[in-house]
């Protein structure tokens, strides 16, 4: 386990000193959303903004009323990582999976360094594990060596019922940062809902396995998930124009789903440094932020 937090705070080190040097220090709006929680309503005032306009209260009929916020005085940032098993594809140590738990570890501890409260939901087609959301070094430690030492009791995928438990269990405006390689479908709506209740980044993760087999002729493939074996043609040009396709039609779908919807995304593939694409993410949402 301490070569697994020494590479952690290394990488933590490195995405801290970039966004120093590049954003002027100001390293806390990498996670900082909206900063504001819905207060209330009140009556419309000549000047007020139309967007603010509560559509749903005004319809009844007593005049127009707008929403109101207040600053949040403390801000979340929450995991949400698929730890299936068709995230257990790559190169050992590097696979999917060990990506996915190497940016919820590296972000955790960069979030509780500053003083941000930071919560974990580690699902398949089930909930897996969760922890609460705390503060300080210790309780980032703790998310930390819950994600590593957790076996997880189902093999199968299931986005949808993911993000529900997430709706549920994050009650307050938070950061929600997903990470999966959406091989999935059927999650669309609850994902909009998330977008909606809270400020969500997509990390998709990618192996080139998924669409570049090596050509072998037929062989067994061994399914994780349904724990079955296929014989496929990997010298079939069809087929391996297909997976590509597939995987291109799905990430497409994705990133213009997200563009529509308000959420940061990026992909990072398993054979790339994904400590720079990290950093040009979090100086997209700086930009963002700072531009509100």
């Amino acid at each position: 386990m301490e070569h697994i937090i020494s590479k952690l705070r290394k990488y933590e080190i490195q995405i801290r000193k970039a966004i120093n040097s590049h954003m002027q220090g100001d390293f806390h709006s990498i996670f900082k959303g909206s900063g504001l929680e819905f207060d209330g309503v009140r009556e419309y005032h000549y000047g007020d903004d139309t967007r603010s306009i509560d559509w749903n209260v005004s319809a009844k009929g007593h005049g127009t009323f707008v929403k109101t916020f207040k600053e949040e005085k403390e801000q979340t940032v929450f995991f949400l990582l698929d730890i299936s098993a068709s995230q257990e594809i790559g190169t050992p140590g590097a696979q999917k999976v060990d990506i996915g738990k190497e940016i919820t570890g590296v972000l955790t501890l960069s979030a509780i360094k500053e003083q941000n409260r930071v919560g974990l939901l580690t699902f398949s087609d089930q909930k897996e594990k969760f922890v609460k959301s705390g503060k300080g070094v210790k309780h980032g430690y703790a998310i930390i060596n819950e994600l590593y030492k957790h076996k997880p009791k189902s093999t199968k995928t299931d986005i949808n019922t993911g993000i529900k438990k997430a709706l549920e269990i994050i009650t307050r405006k938070s950061v929600v940062i997903l990470i999966s390689d959406f091989i999935d479908n059927g999650y669309e709506q609850s994902l909009r809902l998330l977008a909606k209740k809270h400020d969500l980044v997509v990390i998709h993760l990618k192996d080139d396995r998924e669409t570049q087999l090596p050509n072998l002729g037929i062989v067994p493939v061994y399914d994780k998930e349904s724990q079955k074996t296929v014989w496929v043609n990997t010298s079939s040009a069809g087929f391996r124009k297909k997976l590509e396709k597939t995987y291109s039609v799905n990430k497409g779908e994705l990133e213009k789903f997200c563009r529509k919807n308000q959420i940061n995304y990026l992909e990072i593939n398993t054979k790339d440094r994904y400590v720079p694409q990290l950093i040009k993410l979090f100086k997209i949402r700086n930009k963002t932020f700072k531009s509100e």
